[in-house]
């Protein structure tokens, strides 16, 4: 069987997440949508319909069903599209699920519907409901690692889960309103104090002392430390040291240095506006709460003060002592608008990949670059 997941013309609706990867490759609650279908129906070879300069990387295969990638799977969802055949399309109240084929046959999805995601914000606004749904899922008649008996749970100890390798010593860790998932290699460090629902993803740290509360995911190998509150890591990005970060998305090969701060919440408490990829200006949205988007390779300086709704693109390299624009945009160097060397960007995210034995591939380079020539 094969499955490919299509962006569903939303791919500016996500960026700059969606710049370096497509819909399908996000990462909410414990899994991206790719490694959530491969869970529902492991016999599946999974592939994606995105962006022409990201398909080298994130190829599509011909004779697939196609998935829409803004959807979260149950495996409710996952049998009923496993069930396709001919030219049969699946929808639920005017969204479609999935197609075979041409999709001119239709069929009417009718048990509980699935999460249908909009807008980038809705990644961070939704993660509780999917984080506790992945938990279901992946321990689902499994059993944990013993958990230390230096940690202090509060509430139910049956909603925390380890998974081999992984360390917890000397934390809080608190269940009341969600699990705490613990994967693989990954550390919850002394004098943590947690609020579920979590997802540490695998060789993922909280440093000593963190302050998190749900529902964060920590991608897998990413290093956080300080205040977190609602925030999703996609992976290898680290915020290693004090400083609050909340109602945000931070994307893969990131650093936020010692004590950055997100403002999450405007002084008037009013809905926010932010940047929109499609319009190309600043939108006004239905939030109340939305901190930082950081697209892959970003970084910033120490002491760095981010405005509500802050978007960054991919490989910006920021740093002064005032405030950044609310919208900075791929390849700035600094807080003036000049511009980061393409052949500079590429080595310093070699040298820092090179730390854990990875280098950008060449898939990789045409997409920044790409992504450099259209600025």
């Amino acid at each position: 069987m094969k499955i490919q997941l299509h962006d569903n013309q939303k791919h500016l609706d996500f960026a700059p997440l969606t710049l370096t990867r497509p819909v399908g490759d996000l990462r909410m609650g414990i899994f991206t949508n790719a490694e959530r279908w491969k869970m529902l129906v492991p016999e599946a070879e999974i592939s994606f319909e995105t962006e022409g300069y990201l398909s080298k990387k994130f190829p599509f295969k011909v004779n697939t069903i196609v998935v829409n990638a803004c959807m979260i799977p149950t495996e409710d969802v996952a049998k009923a599209v496993a069930k396709l055949k001919g030219n049969e399309q699946l929808t639920i109240d005017g969204n479609w699920i999935a197609r075979s084929g041409t999709g001119d046959v239709f069929i009417n999805y009718e048990s509980e519907g699935p999460l249908f995601l909009e807008q980038r914000w809705e990644l961070f606004q939704k993660n509780d409901q999917v984080l506790k749904s992945d938990f279901e899922l992946i321990t689902k008649g499994r059993t944990s690692v013993q958990l230390s008996s230096t940690n202090t749970i509060i509430g139910d100890h049956q909603l925390i889960f380890l998974e081999e390798g992984a360390k917890v010593e000397a934390a809080v860790l608190n269940t009341t309103n969600g699990p705490i998932y613990i994967g693989k290699n990954a550390e919850i460090m002394e004098g943590s104090v947690v609020r579920g629902p979590l997802a540490m993803c695998e060789g993922s740290t909280l440093k000593l002392g963190a302050k998190v509360y749900g529902a964060t995911t920590v991608g897998p190998y990413c290093k956080v430390g300080g205040e977190v509150n609602n925030v999703i890591f996609q992976a290898y990005s680290n915020k290693g040291h004090d400083g609050f970060l909340g109602n945000s998305v931070i994307g893969e090969w990131c650093n936020l240095g010692a004590d950055t701060n997100t403002s999450n919440l405007k002084n008037n408490y009013g809905l926010v506006k932010t940047y929109s990829y499609r319009t190309k200006k600043s939108e006004q949205t239905d939030a109340q709460f939305m901190g930082l988007f950081m697209g892959d390779h970003s970084k910033c300086g120490i002491n760095t003060m981010f405005n509500t709704a802050t978007v960054v693109g991919v490989f910006s390299n920021i740093f002064g002592a005032e405030f950044p624009n609310k919208y900075i945009p791929s390849f700035q160097w600094g807080t003036h608008g000049d511009t980061y060397d393409i052949n500079k960007a590429i080595e310093s995210a070699n040298n820092m990949m090179a730390r854990r034995g990875m280098q950008l591939l060449q898939e990789e380079i045409a997409i920044l670059k790409f992504i450099a020539d259209k600025q």
